[in-house]
């Protein structure tokens, strides 16, 4: 393991994947991958319980890490791979809120499904369990069921950045915000800038464009 992504979801952590394989640093681990490996959801919710687990066999196959589940274990995993790079995306939290409540959250918590997300859910093979995964590992053991709650849950946000920043030796710890593009990342990692625009794979509307291709290819 690389590098640790420890941002939460819906701060940039689509586009630092799609960032950090360009540079070499993959195959990237996102939230979206848990599904990819139903055999170790059982080591997900271990983690979860404060057992020990081998990081290595959560993550096999994958030389970076981004996004929830990795964030809520961001300490075992920085434990686990003293040598990797830590990465932390941010962005303000009312914006960060507000993008969780129009994405994630709709899609994957607790709250009434609407039309949209019913026949996701209906049509999508395995979303039943992914749901399941999200509601367990983070509204329910994240965010402590209180996700609803917007104040709690920034509150939440930022104490989880603040750690990262208070504890993370600053040589090994890069502070990404919205708009930084290729050189902090680059230069942090030792690789030369590309020749191309940044990613920018996290606007809302680029998360329901993929939630209908799902749709539209498990109907076909």
């Amino acid at each position: 393991m690389k590098v640790i992504g420890v941002g939460v979801g819906r701060t940039g952590t689509l586009s630092l994947k799609a960032a950090l394989e360009r540079l070499g640093f993959g195959p990237c681990f996102h939230g979206r991958h848990v599904l990819d490996h139903p055999d170790r959801l059982s080591l997900w919710d271990a983690a979860a319980a404060g057992d020990r687990v081998d990081w290595n066999a959560v993550l096999a196959g994958y030389t970076s890490t981004v996004d929830w589940p990795g964030a809520a274990f961001w300490r075992q995993l920085a434990d686990a791979y003293p040598d990797a790079r830590i990465i932390l995306t941010v962005r303000d939290a009312d914006g960060w809120y507000d993008s969780v409540s129009k994405t994630i959250y709709r899609m994957f918590g607790d709250g009434p499904a609407d039309d949209r997300v019913a026949e996701a859910r209906r049509v999508v093979r395995g979303l039943d369990v992914f749901t399941a995964f999200h509601r367990r590992m983070i509204w329910d053991g994240f965010f402590g069921g209180r996700f609803a709650d917007r104040e709690y849950a920034i509150h939440v946000y930022e104490q989880h950045n603040a750690a990262v920043i208070r504890d993370v030796h600053p040589d090994r710890l890069l502070v990404v915000t919205p708009g930084a593009g290729w050189a902090p990342l680059c230069e942090f990692l030792g690789v030369p800038v590309p020749d191309e625009p940044y990613p920018h794979l996290n606007d809302p509307e680029r998360f329901w464009a993929r939630v209908d291709a799902r749709v539209s290819e498990s109907r076909s």
